[in-house]
């Protein structure tokens, strides 16, 4: 029997379904697309197109490790964020849709205001957020700093992917350690941080596909979660010029927590927490008192 592309793409989509993969059909076009060379809708205009046994081998691999729960975009080491082809590996976490809202708060709040903007994104892991809102808003400078070298290594290679390397600059360390005040910029107008913040009991209950093969440090935070926001918190006052804003993405239940620490500073005139379409707690606006 010979395969072809939609032959493969039936049996797939079953294979991945049988096995409980999330959105079969589409994780069965992904790697499908991945192991054939074509696009998406290339593989709609080329149903009846035989695939070499080359092509067949490589997919039956990457089908059974899907099966097995691993991330598809690990499998083929792109994923789509903000309309924006973006490389991962497992050396980062696969950036979700619910990031997208705090990336269109950040590309709001930048257009009310004036000139240049300098943006810091905490954590940045694939580079997302920074690619983003870089791409988006076009008088931002973006300094990204990570505590992981092969994060930023893949960062690196999706800031040069969108040619932003002259607006967005990468540091290796520890939130705001690797900043070097006046060097690199005195204070920013907005500071972005998707950090880790998943509770060590939440941490067990994580998805297989989630807890088996993404980097544990991109998301355990601690007995609460909040271990990064306490740190972060604590020092953000220094790093933010007056009336800029901070922008958190937090976890399905810590708005409560996270403005509780963000009061104890008194630095904020303004703090606004927002759900997501699901209904949870997602994204933190604070607005530094303008002095």
């Amino acid at each position: 029997m010979s395969w072809t592309v939609q032959k493969l793409l039936i049996w797939v989509t079953e294979y991945l379904t049988d096995k409980g993969v999330d959105s079969p059909r589409l994780s069965a076009e992904l790697l499908l697309c991945h192991a054939v060379g074509l696009t998406r809708i290339e593989l709609y205009t080329q149903f009846d197109t035989p695939v070499p046994q080359r092509q067949l081998d490589q997919l039956h691999d990457l089908v059974k490790r899907a099966g097995l729960q691993e991330p598809v975009a690990y499998l083929t080491g792109r994923t789509e964020f903000y309309s924006i082809e973006l490389d991962v590996t497992s050396d980062c976490l696969i950036p979700r849709p619910e990031t997208e809202l705090l990336v269109q708060r950040a590309i709001e709040f930048l257009r009310t205001r004036m000139g240049m903007q300098f943006v810091c994104d905490l954590c940045t892991g694939s580079g997302c957020i920074a690619v983003a809102v870089a791409k988006n808003f076009s008088d931002a400078r973006v300094i990204a700093t990570d505590i992981s070298a092969g994060a930023l290594e893949i960062a690196a290679g999706n800031v040069a992917k969108h040619q932003l390397h002259e607006r967005v600059e990468l540091l290796q360390g520890d939130l705001f350690e690797p900043l070097v005040r006046q060097l690199d910029v005195d204070a920013f107008d907005l500071i972005l941080c998707n950090p880790p913040y998943v509770s060590s009991a939440e941490y067990e209950t994580l998805a297989k596909n989630v807890r088996d093969y993404e980097p544990k440090s991109a998301l355990l935070a601690g007995t609460e979660g909040l271990d990064i926001y306490r740190r972060l918190i604590d020092k953000v006052d220094e790093f933010l010029k007056p009336g800029a804003a901070l922008m958190l993405e937090i976890g399905h239940a810590q708005g409560p927590a996270v403005r509780e620490l963000l009061e104890e500073t008194e630095a904020f005139a303004e703090i606004k927490i927002e759900k997501d379409p699901h209904d949870n707690d997602r994204v933190v606006t604070a607005r530094k008192i303008s002095s």
